[in-house]
């Protein structure tokens, strides 16, 4: 035409802008539509379509306003497709103008007009006022029954999709693809299975299975409601399946499945994943930081490495969501290092990816820098979330930060996130592991709202310092108020009767898991019933019970057996523990050094060198004993015999008077807990110069008389310590809280809370 001369009439000019905008040509469709002397209704509404359908929402309203600027009256196509702009920006306030335009238009009465409102106000969360839209229609169709029913299940309104659709049903209504993909996305929502079943059978009776979309949101909705085995099979005997697809069927094992108990599922992820790249589809960022999630969840290091290969490879590394799931990976695989280096290779950080570096932080043990990255997420201008603020309670928790903790707590009062079930956990948690267990009872009193988790932490809480009664009384509190324990509960519970020695108590409740509660016994709670039965002195009974054990016994079970001949002095029993136990983990210290110990304390000190020289023949480093005391926000940590703190004169002076003090009182050095072959007096000042010894000197220098002295020690608090703590808290009239590597000790007026049972 250009070539000849031909000026096109508006007609043709409208056609050309038609074609240029399907072809995605939209700066060619706006150079056509320049051209035009006067254009109509039309010539606005192909371009300003074009813009939407194109996904280019920002330029629906600009040229909206223009065309209204020209004082060309826009019609019921005009306002749809503006609408639709503002429901995929999520711009309510000019949804809103454009919807008082159509009144004052008069086009309100327009089924197109209506639909685009219903969906306007739904993709903008009001679902109130789209529910009025949709009520005042005078003509409504399959479309506008779709937005609505949509909305709702987009919005988490699941119970109301259900409603929905039994009333589109009941109006007869023609069901289509996407009324099947909304009405099972509300299953998944609210895990209505039953309902999902009944569904799942009309898609099949109407034709619709072998639809991807409706095939993929039935496997989405069978995964979410927990029916793994259901989801595999429709996954499987889909005839065609999309990139949702196989991140539904992915994400629903990652979500839903325990793959920590059940690792097979995880394994079954894996090949799925595997499976997609050979048939040559191609994953998206949901596909990776779903499989991701699973590697995370099993600490599948070289597994994730090989997926992170990949993400390079398909240049996913940058994005935010994938980001924070290789931080995620690396923090749980106890990568620390490799966790920060991504984190700070991210584009941008969002609360998301800030809050799981702080979590790995806190759950490799550090918790310092945990610390240090949430303030500076506050330097920042940063906005924590409840997910940030218990991982961060979390991290107080984890190196006993009372203050810091107290700190957070300040500042979920004034954001308002207190009363939310995960933030009022943590700070159950924080305070109970800070050892302040009343303030934690408090915490829990207080909460408007509880879940099983909040019962578990105050049972744990109660049952790591000591007051295993108040521990089960709580948890038959729970069992009144309908709480279903799981299997977390019982750990706590077979540990406070551990450390209390309630032997037949703890028996019964671990009978019960399965007879009453369905639960079935994990590693962990035969464990806790071996500790039970060894701390007890019924050595036998214990070791019997392992030989009889359902599952195999791992290092963990045996390692408690360990311990209990250690206390005990049970030189038979203590040997074959801890045989089995570095067969199973021949390069972790901590059982050396018990059978080392075993040894040397009953004189046997050739047998103790053998065992340590056993040690560095396999490049066994023993974890070395440390103590630590917070005083005035600042951490003080101290080895054995540490002299490297700046106060060290006056540390030492103080211990040297107290232990003549307590000496007086009546304190004698229990030197079977100097481990090594020297003379009496040598062992007496090895034993003065314990770290948990050394850091409650600082505590009594450092701080006001009257306040309780708080110590955290990495491993086990040694018998002669314990006693002198003891005197310690007599003679200075402080009450004196240890926290060791398995419970607390309160130390208040010459006696301990565990009454000696330890």
């Amino acid at each position: 035409m250009i070539k000849h001369g031909f000026k096109p009439c508006l007609f043709l000019h409208n056609n050309l802008i038609n074609m240029y905008t399907k072809c995605g040509s939209l700066e060619d469709a706006h150079q056509v539509f320049d051209k035009i002397h006067k254009p109509d209704v039309i010539s606005w509404n192909v371009l300003i379509s074009g813009y939407a359908q194109h996904g280019l929402y920002k330029d629906v309203p600009r040229h909206f306003r223009m065309m209204h600027r020209s004082g060309m009256m826009p019609n019921h196509f005009t306002f749809a497709s503006v609408l639709s702009a503002c429901a995929n920006l999520a711009d309510l306030e000019h949804g809103k103008q454009v919807h008082t335009q159509i009144i004052r238009s008069g086009y309100d009465a327009h089924i197109f007009v209506g639909n685009a409102l219903v969906d306007m106000y739904a993709k903008c969360r009001l679902l109130e006022e789209s529910h009025d839209v949709f009520d005042e229609m005078f003509e409504r169709d399959e479309v506008s029954w779709n937005a609505l029913l949509t909305g709702y299940a987009q919005n988490g309104h699941g119970v109301k999709a259900l409603k929905h659709f039994r009333q589109m049903q009941q109006a007869g209504l023609k069901l289509t693809h996407f009324t099947f993909g909304s009405v099972l996305k509300a299953c998944s929502s609210v895990a209505a299975q039953e309902q999902g079943k009944q569904i799942h059978g009309r898609v099949i009776k109407t034709g619709f299975e072998s639809d991807v979309y409706v095939g993929s949101a039935i496997v989405d909705m069978y995964a979410k409601c927990g029916s793994l085995e259901d989801a595999l099979t429709m996954f499987y005997n889909m005839p065609d399946q999309n990139v949702v697809t196989w991140n539904a069927m992915i994400a629903g094992i990652f979500q839903v499945a325990d793959v920590e108990s059940c690792p097979k599922y995880g394994e079954q992820a894996l090949s799925i994943f595997r499976l997609m790249q050979r048939r040559g589809m191609k994953p998206n960022h949901f596909t990776f930081s779903s499989i991701l999630g699973v590697c995370s969840s099993l600490a599948f290091l070289e597994n994730g490495k090989q997926i992170h290969v990949h993400i390079i490879k398909s240049n996913f590394e940058l994005d935010e969501f994938v980001g924070s799931a290789l931080v995620d990976l690396y923090a749980k695989c106890g990568e620390v290092e490799d966790a920060h280096r991504w984190f700070y290779k991210m584009p941008k950080q969002d609360i998301v990816s800030w809050t799981t570096m702080i979590a790995g932080y806190a759950q490799n043990g550090h918790g310092e820098d945990a610390l240090k990255l949430f303030r500076q997420v506050l330097r920042e201008g940063m906005k924590p979330d409840q997910f940030t603020l218990s991982s961060i309670l979390g991290a107080s928790a984890s190196i006993a930060a009372e203050e810091q903790g107290k700190q957070v707590h300040t500042h979920t009062i004034k954001v308002g996130f207190e009363s939310l079930v995960v933030v009022g956990n943590a700070l159950i948690g924080m305070y109970a592991k800070c050892g302040s267990v009343d303030d934690a009872c408090t915490m829990f009193g207080g909460m408007p709202k509880r879940d099983v988790v909040s019962w578990t932490v105050l049972i744990s809480g109660y049952a790591q310092h000591g007051r295993g009664k108040e521990a089960l009384r709580i948890f038959g509190q729970m069992q009144e108020e309908g709480i279903k324990p799981n299997h977390i509960t019982f750990v706590g519970v077979l540990y406070a009767c551990s450390h209390v020695g309630l032997v037949d108590e703890g028996c019964r409740y671990f009978d019960s898991m399965t007879r009453d509660h369905g639960i079935e016994p994990k590693i962990e709670h035969y464990a806790c019933v071996v500790d039970l039965l060894g701390r007890a002195g019924r050595l036998d009974e214990a070791e019997q019970f392992i030989n009889e054990m359902k599952l195999e016994s791992d290092a963990v079970v045996w390692r408690a057996l360990l311990g209990a001949s250690r206390i005990h002095g049970n030189m038979d029993i203590g040997k074959r523990a801890a045989k089995r136990v570095i067969e199973l983990e021949p390069h972790t210290s901590g059982t050396y050094v018990l059978l080392s110990n075993i040894y040397a304390s009953s004189g046997m000190w050739d047998d103790a060198t053998k065992v340590r020289n056993m040690m560095k023949d396999k490049g066994v480093k023993k974890e070395p004993g440390l103590s630590w005391i917070e005083v005035r926000k600042a951490f003080h940590s101290f080895a054995v015999g540490d002299r490297s703190h700046p106060q060290t004169a006056s540390i030492y002076a103080k211990l040297e008077s107290l232990m003549e003090e307590i000496k007086e009182a009546g304190y004698v050095p229990n030197t079977n807990f100097a481990l090594h072959d020297v003379e009496q007096d040598q062992k007496e000042t090895s034993l003065a110069h314990h770290s948990e010894k050394l850091a409650i000197a600082f505590g009594l220098i450092s701080t006001s008389h009257g306040m309780p002295i708080k110590v955290i020690k990495n491993l086990r608090v040694c018998g002669d310590c314990h006693s002198a703590s003891k005197f310690i808290s007599r003679v200075s009239r402080r009450e004196i809280v240890l926290r060791d590597g398995n419970r607390f000790h309160h130390f208040k007026d010459g006696s301990c809370s565990c009454g000696d049972y330890w």
